[in-house]
């Protein structure tokens, strides 16, 4: 084989034909190395991770505390109650488009974390501000609220949220791909910012029914839960999606491009920023029939398209797999069959089922962490072919590749019985006589 490190698409590292691993010229895992210079303690990933966590902890504390005091102890659990039921199903959804190369769940966590408190904190003390302000200049408090409704609300929300996915954008751009993954980081970022908010809008509601003595008419609480949980629980992940996909986009762009990789994020932010003003505007200068109006005929058609553009992006994920591994399987890193297993959602189901009924539960866990790595290893050769994979991609080749070795043997069979299994691989009928003899293998 040869020792040296491959160009970005034109060559691909070749292995022994035994089960000797080959031996890499550079380092694969920089973090399993013993001897590190030291460093300022503030600069470890411990303290910047205690720090967060703190921040994030604190901004907690204060927004439930004011939402709290809004809405009174009563208000607050039942809206606590009734705004957490939406958020499983909106994870769950965006946790679908991730599946093709699952995002950590840290990362996740961490974007709804910060909607739910960070964004929501500075969202409810920036509106407040805006609109005390304008009522006091303008000394028209009616209007000082339509006005931090429809321009302030937009602007400030959206960018609250819009920083969660800056800072993944940022410091985790190994984790930050394309497109689905701007789309599913910015939908848990809504998801969060959204949870909160309406724990006070559900809350204030039965405070109202609570005052002014429910008696069995259609209360304020249903007719809130109805508007914000059952009929729009994709709004704010809509607005915030749009960034997303701005940010999504620049992650694809090609290196050295930076003005592009600046404007499309920011455009992304505008649009979703235009299409939370319009959202608010509906209902506060319309009334009922412009809120209905604006919901079928931007809302609805805008998240069809969103969601067919996410969808999309999956399967264009998955013609990415297909496309780039087969260079591995020629230099003998993979098996034929594996390529086309791996391309497939339902194949790779197949695989660890398989894998997990021969061998036990950690040889499926087994085979999820090799199409993990199979994959980033689609993406990385994907995004070199582009030119936008960076000076370190032999090193992280290498890793991965490193990576599949070590699973090969369990891996590599699960996989290739899945895709003879779901038909992505022909092979001859399998006929045995009575004692079992299998004509086809002689």
């Amino acid at each position: 084989m040869s020792n040296t490190a491959p160009a970005a698409t034109e060559a691909v590292p070749v292995p022994h034909r035994d089960t000797e691993e080959p031996a890499f010229p550079v380092a694969a895992d920089r973090s399993q190395w013993r001897y590190r210079p030291r460093r300022d303690f503030w600069r470890s990933r411990l303290f910047r991770a205690v720090a967060l966590v703190t921040v994030l902890v604190i901004c907690a504390l204060v927004i439930l505390a004011l939402v709290r005091e809004q809405t009174g102890t009563t208000g607050f659990l039942v809206g606590l109650g009734l705004a957490v039921l939406p958020v499983p199903l909106l994870m769950a959804a965006f946790r679908w488009l991730d599946r093709v190369e699952p995002g950590p769940w840290k990362n996740l966590l961490f974007a709804f974390a910060w909607g739910a408190f960070a964004a929501a904190l500075v969202a409810i003390l920036a509106n407040s501000f805006a609109v005390h302000w304008i009522a006091t200049a303008t000394a028209d408090p009616e209007s000082a609220d339509t006005l931090g409704a429809t321009v302030v609300a937009p602007v400030v929300e959206e960018s609250a949220k819009a920083v969660a996915v800056l800072l993944l954008f940022l410091f985790r751009r190994k984790d930050f791909g394309g497109l689905v993954d701007g789309v599913v980081i910015a939908g848990f970022t809504a998801t969060g910012f959204a949870f909160t908010e309406n724990i006070l809008y559900l809350g204030n509601a039965f405070g109202e029914d609570q005052d002014g003595g429910f008696t069995g008419l259609p209360s304020v609480t249903a007719a809130t839960f109805f508007v914000r949980v059952v009929m729009s629980p994709f709004a704010h992940p809509l607005f915030t999606v749009l960034t997303g996909i701005g940010f999504g986009l620049a992650v694809l762009a090609p290196r050295g491009k930076r003005l592009r990789k600046v404007l499309l994020p920011l455009t992304g932010l505008l649009l979703a920023m235009g299409m939370h003003a319009a959202w608010n505007g509906s209902a506060a200068f319309g009334g009922p029939l412009a809120f209905y109006l604006v919901y079928g005929s931007l809302m609805v058609p805008a998240f069809s398209l969103l969601t067919w553009l996410a969808v999309w992006s999956r399967q264009r994920e998955l013609r990415t797999i297909a496309g780039e591994l087969p260079a591995y399987a020629a230099a003998g890193w993979l098996s034929p069959a594996e390529p086309l297993a791996l391309s497939s959602m339902n194949a790779r189901r197949l695989a660890r089922s398989f894998a997990a009924r021969a061998y036990g539960p950690p040889a499926a866990t087994t085979v999820g962490e090799y199409e993990s790595f199979a994959t980033t290893l689609a993406f990385l050769r994907d995004r070199a072919r582009r030119g936008t994979a960076g000076p370190d991609f032999a090193a992280r080749e290498q890793e991965l590749l490193h990576h599949l070795w070590q699973r090969r043997d369990i891996a590599s069979p699960a996989l290739t019985h899945a895709a003879r299994a779901t038909g992505r691989v022909w092979s001859p009928p399998q006929y045995l006589d009575y004692d079992g003899y299998n004509p086809y293998r002689g």
